[in-house]
């Protein structure tokens, strides 16, 4: 079986830990029965040794497998990986919901997409990056009981990401400990304003509304002083025409949306400016994970 996961972006600015969405950058994951366990590693990830030795995706595969079954067996595992590590592109989540889904189409269980979330939040605490990864497209999304509940829009093909993708990660972990214990209620209005908005906006298309709504006073200033140079991205990007300009997740790459017909020249510009950086100009994914 091979199995292929989307990358995400999530936050999307005001939208902490709430909004998400896919994009056409994948890890593909194939498995096969085998005597003994091996493990091989194409693309991202494949000069890291620990993820040979330690790898997250065969303990949560194994997991859910010996949980459906109740036996344990060997198998040969190949992932080919497109998504940057720890780049706030939603690697852990692609890792996390292809494990599961793979114990699941192995052993030709059924399941369903919400099945695989309820799974799946318990490995991976934000439901803004697993769900568009479960699902595809544009998702809200929140969590009561332990239980992720989401509302999921399709992103039309008249707009385009350009991702901005930088040498050095910013972890999770720390960038979160930059943040403040405490905000304002004046901040905390501003924030649901937008992100409240930014959800309205992928419901009507109202794409002349992206900037604005985009603003946020949360996180993204905090997180990106730790990386300055993302400030000229997000200034040269919008400078150049993008409809938003935001810290993808955790960061540390920027997303980009954009018209379609922009994208080409605002890829190229970022590119030029940006040598160091990496960027891409990618499709939105519609349908979350999928057998190929």
């Amino acid at each position: 079986m091979i199995l292929r996961v989307p990358a995400t972006s999530a936050n999307l600015g005001p939208g902490f830990d709430t909004l998400g969405l896919s994009l056409g950058l994948y890890n593909r994951f194939k498995i096969a029965p085998s005597i003994v366990q091996s493990i091989k590693i194409d693309g991202q990830g494949c000069n890291i040794p620990k993820l040979l030795k330690d790898n997250n995706f065969i303990k949560i595969f194994k997991d859910v497998y010996c949980e459906l079954s109740g036996e344990k067996k060997e198998f040969s595992f190949y992932l080919k990986n497109e998504i940057p590590i720890s780049r706030g592109l939603g690697s852990s989540s692609a890792v996390v919901v292809g494990a599961i889904v793979s114990a699941y189409e192995v052993l030709k269980v059924p399941y369903t997409r919400d099945m695989i979330l309820s799974r799946a939040i318990k490995y991976e605490k934000h439901p803004d990056n697993i769900t568009p990864a479960v699902n595809g497209g544009f998702n809200i999304a929140m969590i009561k009981n332990s239980k992720v509940f989401y509302i999921k829009h399709k992103i039309p093909n008249d707009i385009k990401a350009v991702v901005v993708i930088p040498d050095k990660s910013i972890s999770t972990r720390y960038s979160r400990k930059t943040l403040p214990k405490h905000y304002s209620l004046q901040d905390a209005v501003f924030n649901i304003s937008r992100s409240s908005m930014i959800s309205g906006i992928f419901l009507s298309k109202r794409w002349n509304l992206l900037k604005i709504a985009a603003e946020d006073r949360i996180h993204q200033d905090k997180r990106m002083a730790l990386l300055p140079a993302l400030f000229s991205v997000r200034k040269e990007a919008i400078k150049k025409g993008a409809l938003m300009s935001v810290l993808s997740g955790s960061g540390s790459t920027f997303l980009n949306i954009c018209y379609r017909d922009d994208s080409s020249r605002i890829a190229k510009h970022l590119s030029d400016k940006f040598r160091d950086f990496r960027v891409l100009e990618l499709e939105f994914d519609n349908n979350g994970f999928i057998m190929e």
